[in-house]
C-alpha cells in the first residue's frame, strides 16, 4: 500500500476508527455538550472547546503548508476565546472539525508521494513531518480533552 494511503487510515483511525490508543476524537467529542466543552478546568487552563477551535485552525494550517502555502503563525497559536456557546454553536464547531478532517481525507487520497519530501521553507521541515507532526498534535490534544471529560 502506499504511504498516502497509509497515512490517510490513520487519520480515519484516530479521528472515527479503531485507533491503537483506544479513544477517537470524535467518538469522544460527541459525548460532549456545549456546557462541558465552554467549562475551564482549573478556569485558568483551556476549554475543550478552545482546544478543538485549536485543532481544527492548526489542522487547516498545516493541510495549506503541504499544499505549498507559507503561513505565519499567529502569536495566540490558534487560542481564542469562545464568544458564543450555545448548543448550536458547539455542534457547528464539531461540523468544521468534521469538514478537516474530510480536507486531509481528499488531500491524502490524492497525494503525490514524492511531495513528501518536499521542505516547508520557513522551519526546513518536511511535509511528511509535518502531517505526521498534525496526527500526533491530534493526539495529544486528544489526551487533554480525554482528561477534561472525566473532570
Amino acid at each position: 500500500m502506499e504511504e498516502n494511503k497509509l497515512i490517510k487510515k490513520l487519520f480515519e483511525d484516530l479521528f472515527e476508527g479503531n485507533p491503537w490508543l483506544d479513544v477517537t476524537i470524535l467518538g469522544t467529542l460527541k459525548k460532549v455538550t456545549a456546557e462541558q466543552a465552554s467549562k475551564k478546568y482549573p478556569p485558568i487552563s483551556n476549554s475543550i472547546w478552545e482546544i478543538v477551535n485549536h485543532l481544527i485552525d492548526w489542522r487547516l494550517n498545516v493541510l495549506q503548508r503541504v499544499q505549498g502555502k507559507v503561513l505565519v503563525t499567529p502569536s495566540d497559536n490558534y487560542f481564542k476565546p469562545v464568544k458564543d456557546t450555545s448548543q448550536a454553536a458547539w455542534e457547528k464547531t464539531i461540523e468544521r472539525l468534521q469538514e478537516s478532517q474530510e480536507k486531509w481525507l481528499t488531500f491524502l487520497e490524492e497525494m503525490n508521494t514524492n511531495a513528501f519530501s518536499d521542505v516547508y521553507p520557513t522551519n526546513k521541515m518536511t511535509y511528511y513531518e509535518h502531517i505526521h507532526g498534525i496526527l500526533q498534535h491530534d493526539a495529544y490534544h486528544l489526551g487533554q480533552i480525554s482528561h477534561l471529560v472525566k473532570c
